[in-house]
């Protein structure tokens, strides 16, 4: 395999990637203004609850989309599962641009509404852990760090586009009405086309040399074989429940935490996710590049570090009434800080597992910690301000961050013991 037939199958794969996470965000982007089709009754912030309830709920499904697509990544290879779970996700975003609102077929709306998010669910479930194990097997050990980032590069690039549809709608091409009336169908339609050409991009990808070389006798038994690696497993729970809380409150509800907390307007503080997601997406290679010659390790630890003693006093800084520049400056400053755990999240818990197993150890316990508290953290925090006890959420936050700052502490730097190097037929990539 060349250099650049490696280059090209990872340009392949992460545009896939950026198209999921695209359809994946696209959700909660445009909640403010679809969830009175789904949902007509109630104050705005009950609006939203229920909204990021079905949020939540398609979470429920990324387990078992880790837990069959991970089996079929590692029975038939990564692309395969590749192509699949981008299949699904084209389903799950035609089915929201088409679904008809609540005032036309009543309750069957937001069922709906319901079964597009599963079937996104278990298609991001699965795109996870195979898009991992494909990027950080198709790397060179040298840059495996830098080259694995640009799973979040992309991730971060689909909810930037995302937001990027919204500012375009917002204030050039439709009126405030006409975005609550039929307007957020488009970003939908628009992410169902994109996974038409991502899956066309996706079937021309060269499969890694790490699956091609493994032995074709190996178990049948995935998930038995699995739980034969119980440490790697608990480390990699350990590893997501701060980093994943942290990204999903400081980007997704970040958004209307701005609107409904801090008191400014919808338009400002879509932009003010927008240029903060911006930087934080340039931020990943470099900080993927800094761990491929420093280790994984010290950059965990910054992250935990920073996070445990942060969270709460810059939550309570925007809550004061900031000025959106103000609000930019201390959202990238947190967002900084987590980028010692996105950017090399994928590649530390692919290291972690032998070949035979790595895109379901990667996928399954990854997707189980990120439905129980990455997908949960605008329901919590919408319902603890609800109930009058927001500063519970900044606490309940940190706690969570602290939990696996002890985890960094105690992990060995996968750098330096990394299983992918192991691999038979691994040689120089990209």
């Amino acid at each position: 395999m060349t250099t650049a037939q490696r280059l090209r199958s990872i340009f392949s794969g992460s545009v896939g990637n950026l198209v999921e996470w695209y359809d994946w965000y696209v959700y909660t982007a445009f909640a403010l203004y679809f969830a009175p089709a789904f949902f007509p009754a109630g104050d705005q912030t009950a609006q939203l609850l229920n909204t990021a309830a079905i949020f939540a709920v398609g979470f429920l499904m990324r387990p078992l989309g880790g837990w069959l697509l991970g089996q079929y990544a590692d029975r038939h290879g990564r692309k395969a599962a590749l192509v699949l779970s981008v299949l699904l996700m084209c389903g799950g975003s035609l089915l929201i641009a088409l679904t008809p609102g609540y005032a036309q077929i009543g309750v069957a709306a937001p069922v709906l509404l319901l079964c597009a998010r599963l079937l996104q669910g278990l298609s991001v479930g699965g795109e996870y852990g195979a898009s991992a194990t494909y990027l950080s097997e198709m790397a060179s050990r040298e840059h495996r760090g830098f080259w694995s980032s640009f799973q979040y590069v992309t991730l971060i690039m689909g909810q930037l586009l995302a937001l990027a549809v919204l500012i375009l709608l917002q204030r050039v091409l439709l009126t405030e009405q006409q975005l609550h009336d039929w307007g957020w169908r488009i970003p939908f339609a628009i992410g169902a086309l994109a996974a038409l050409v991502s899956l066309y991009l996706r079937r021309s990808m060269l499969e890694t040399e790490s699956f091609r070389m493994q032995a074709r006798a190996s178990s049948r038994h995935r998930l038995r074989e699995l739980l034969r690696h119980p440490r790697e497993l608990a480390t990699v729970v350990g590893l997501t429940l701060g980093g994943t809380l942290a990204f999903y409150t400081f980007t997704t509800y970040m958004q209307k935490y701005l609107v409904v907390s801090g008191g400014m307007s919808k338009d400002d503080a879509t932009a003010v996710s927008a240029a903060t997601l911006f930087v934080f997406m340039l931020l990943q290679p470099l900080v993927g590049a800094l761990s491929d010659r420093i280790g994984r390790r010290p950059l965990l630890i910054a992250f935990g570090v920073l996070g445990t003693l942060g969270t709460v006093p810059l939550f309570g800084a925007l809550a004061n009434g900031v000025t959106p520049l103000e609000a930019f400056g201390l959202i990238l400053l947190a967002l900084t800080a987590i980028s010692g755990y996105t950017a090399i999240n994928a590649v530390v818990k692919a290291e972690l597992f032998p070949v035979e197993v790595r895109a379901l150890g990667v996928g399954l316990p990854y997707a189980l910690t990120v439905s129980i508290f990455g997908g949960t953290a605008e329901m919590v925090a919408l319902a603890l301000k609800q109930r009058g006890i927001e500063a519970g959420f900044y606490w309940y936050v940190t706690a969570c961050i602290a939990v696996s700052l002890l985890v960094y502490v105690v992990t060995a730097d996968t750098r330096r013991t990394s299983r992918i190097d192991r691999d038979p037929g691994v040689g120089p990539g990209p």
